[in-house]
């Protein structure tokens, strides 16, 4: 360790993957990000190219490495934060995929999740996984893709296929499949896991159709996991992996039971620390794994709400409706009308997460008039972002009793001002940005660095966190109440539109 000061933090996101090297303050010393296809074969269907992924991560993290003028033998540790939920499937010798990612916002098991929950499985689930049947979750798509590959099936029965979330499908790349392993964040994603029992349950397995040869091992969220043994990584330890939104969640210091964040990413996950206590939902909303810091330590755990679309609604904006050129020009566009002119817009563009859980809702636009505009579409659409974490945040205060008094902020929509101020107005909370709004990969770096001494404990990684602006709420209660009242209206509208 003597001299290794600087952590590797890959973040494997649903759009993009990142690498950014952080020093002992937790300062940015380099950043490298590159964009990957996304795959769209029928409506409701979104898949990733696992190779795409795999090229595009260790790639950036080369990148990232050389632009910081640093060498493996720099680094102290290694942490992966990823995009969950989604499910690949390879072949353990070759370690090549048997068929492209199923990803997280993928709706193509609608129809097998309706099937369970006709047969009436759903509490046992929930009480077991602390989740809601839902396609966004790995299980139905492990069985599909062993279902829809030939010869999918034999070959995970005789052992020879392994499946993974994306940490997984990482960490078989880095150590040339010697390494077959996620963490408990991650595994608590599934509907395939325990999160009481912290195993995987054999119920489940059968329930599901998954068979138990195909799962990997699980570690804690900061532990010696590996060695990465190829390229220009190689010999570094590698001490994290953590889902997304738990590192997220890390890396904002949600430390203590009541503390919350919001990550404004492809889609919007709100979690709330709820400590060692596995808080059970009244509302829906997902009790899920926070971290695990060593296999002494008992894990923590939280209360999340799934919003399927957030920066999703921009990127449509940009690609699809064609009113906006780049994605930081939506805010500009947005400011150039007092309000949205009447326009509400539910962004249930791949269906409704928390706490409605439609994936047959799609995205409805209401109150468009002669006298509508782009500027008006456009901050209506920012505007549905704001609704849907009010409506998880509403949630959240009711399952856990506490009070929330502010909402830490994170992710590439959190530096749109307009949007925080109007986030802050819709929720009557202080809404706080950090200095380092990257804190899915900051929070990998944290984990990390814990597990290898080059941060004491959670004490010394707080003290690093600082914010960088705090939006207060100003709109009127009265105004809050009505506007509300109209957004619930539109969201029922929205419920229901696509048949399976």
């Amino acid at each position: 360790m003597a001299g290794k000061r600087h952590v590797l933090a890959l973040d494997q996101g649903t759009t993009s993957s990142r690498a950014i090297v952080f020093d002992e303050r937790a300062t940015v010393v380099a950043v490298a990000q590159k964009e990957y296809q996304q795959h769209y074969p029928r409506s409701g269907w979104v898949e990733h190219d696992p190779l795409d992924i795999w090229s595009s991560q260790s790639g950036v993290a080369t990148e990232a490495l050389e632009r910081a003028n640093l060498t493996a033998a720099d680094l102290a540790a290694v942490g992966i934060a990823n995009q969950r939920e989604t499910t690949i499937v390879w072949d353990r010798a070759t370690l090549q995929p048997i068929a492209n990612a199923i990803v997280w916002q993928d709706r193509r098991t609608a129809g097998v999740i309706d099937g369970l929950r006709a047969a009436g499985v759903g509490d046992m689930v929930r009480a077991r996984t602390g989740l809601e049947l839902d396609p966004y979750f790995s299980a139905t798509k492990v069985a599909w893709l062993l279902d829809n590959v030939p010869g999918a099936r034999a070959r995970a029965a005789a052992g020879e296929l392994a499946f993974g979330t994306v940490d997984a499908w990482l960490t078989a790349r880095f150590t040339d499949g010697a390494v077959h392993a996620t963490d408990v964040s991650n595994a608590s994603r599934t509907l395939l896991f325990d999160v009481n029992e912290l195993a995987w349950d054999p119920e489940l397995l059968e329930l599901f159709d998954v068979p138990a040869a195909v799962l990997p091992d699980v570690a804690p969220s900061s532990s010696q996991v590996a060695v990465i043994g190829r390229g220009p990584l190689a010999g570094v330890p590698l001490t994290a992996l953590a889902g997304d939104q738990q590192a997220a969640t890390f890396g904002q210091a949600c430390f203590s039971p009541g503390q919350a964040k919001n990550t404004y990413g492809t889609g919007c996950f709100l979690v709330l620390n709820t400590g060692t206590t596995a808080v059970a939902s009244r509302n829906r909303l997902l009790t899920t794994i926070g971290w695990q810091l060593g296999a002494a330590e008992a894990p923590e755990y939280a209360l999340e709400g799934s919003i399927f679309a957030a920066g999703a609604v921009v990127q449509w904006l940009r690609d699809g409706l064609r009113i906006i050129r780049s994605a930081p020009e939506v805010e500009a566009l947005a400011a150039s009308v007092p309000d949205s002119g009447g326009v509400t817009f539910v962004p249930a563009l791949t269906g409704l997460g928390a706490p409605h859980w439609d994936p047959y809702a799609r995205g409805t636009l209401l109150g468009i008039s002669r006298g509508t505009t782009a500027a008006h579409i456009a901050r209506a659409a920012l505007e549905g972002i704001a609704f849907q974490v009010a409506d998880v945040t509403a949630a959240l205060r009711d399952d856990s009793g506490l009070d929330l008094s502010e909402l830490k902020v994170d992710g590439g929509a959190s530096l749109n001002d307009t949007l925080m101020q109007y986030q802050a107005d819709l929720l009557g909370l202080r809404v706080i940005r950090p200095k380092v709004t990257e804190t899915t990969a900051l929070g990998a770096a944290f984990l990390a660095g814990l597990a290898v001494g080059l941060w004491r404990d959670k004490e010394e990684v707080a003290a690093l966190v600082e914010a960088d602006r705090v939006f207060e709420p100003r709109m009127p209660d009265a105004e809050r109440r009505a506007r509300q009242e109209q957004w619930s209206q539109a969201v029922e509208r929205s419920k229901g539109w696509e048949s399976e």
